[in-house]
């Protein structure tokens, strides 16, 4: 199932031309952008190929991919939860809580842990590993953490986030594909310590001042509110995926 996840995700990105971020929070790659209609690698116009993560998803709120109003759609909606569940449909994973926010499957990993395919713990609890998620919380007024996170995730509100796959680790580097970053299905790269776990995330400050010329360093766009990872508990229906707590 993890091999499933992270081929579906990486054929994506090689869709999308291999967009990427690299360990230092530097993109580059990006050749294709989600409201056009140049035609990405795989000869799918860019709009239509996320009107099409939304259809396959099984969301509410998906459009035809030949209408006007549909690329509208695809250009105003936040797509990267619709990529993640277009993702996991495809691939199977079955119980997986498919949603157009991220929030809800991060919430369904932690409340509902006995019927959800993922587990959720903090982004330095274990070594990522594919088909696991990398979750970060959005809002810019203030930083949770993962601490801050489970408080919100007992509660009933929603809360802006984002999650990549995990997609492979190698040499020291993890790898994770996510949708909707940079207006395409973009790699992004992350170190990892020599346990495995990963090292240094940059994380977002309160405090910090915004991306600017005067500040470069906060133009980091590996630099956010790392608050979770989600680990996949499945390799196929039923049968479970052997975990190391540490």
């Amino acid at each position: 199932m993890a091999t499933r996840i992270a081929a579906i995700a990486c054929q994506e990105n090689h869709a999308w031309f291999r967009s990427f971020i690299d360990a230092d929070g530097r993109a580059a790659g990006q050749t294709v952008y989600e409201a056009e209609n140049d035609v990405l690698a795989d000869g799918t116009p860019a709009w239509k190929k996320v009107a099409a993560y939304w259809s396959g998803s099984g969301l509410p709120g998906s459009c035809a991919t030949t209408t006007a109003a549909c690329r509208h759609f695809v250009v105003d909606t936040p797509w990267s939860a619709a990529f993640v569940s277009w993702v996991m449909r495809r691939a199977g994973v079955q119980g997986f809580a498919t949603s157009s926010r991220h929030f809800d499957y991060v919430r369904a990993a932690s409340r509902q842990a006995a019927r959800s395919p993922y587990r959720i713990a903090a982004p330095h609890a274990d070594a990522p590993a594919a088909g696991d998620l990398l979750c970060y919380v959005r809002a810019n007024t203030r930083v949770l953490g993962h601490r801050g996170l489970l408080e919100r995730l007992d509660g009933n509100t929603g809360l802006a986030m984002h999650c990549d796959i995990v997609v492979a680790i190698e040499d020291g580097i993890a790898w994770l594909v996510g949708g909707n970053v940079q207006q395409a299905v973009t790699l992004r790269m992350l170190r990892l310590d020599d346990g495995g776990r990963f090292a240094d995330l940059p994380m977002r400050d309160a405090s910090d001042a915004p991306c600017s010329p005067d500040a470069p360093a906060q133009c980091n766009l590996n630099r956010q509110d790392w608050a979770a990872l989600l680990k996949l508990t499945v390799d196929a229906p039923g049968t479970l995926l052997a975990t190391n707590n540490p």
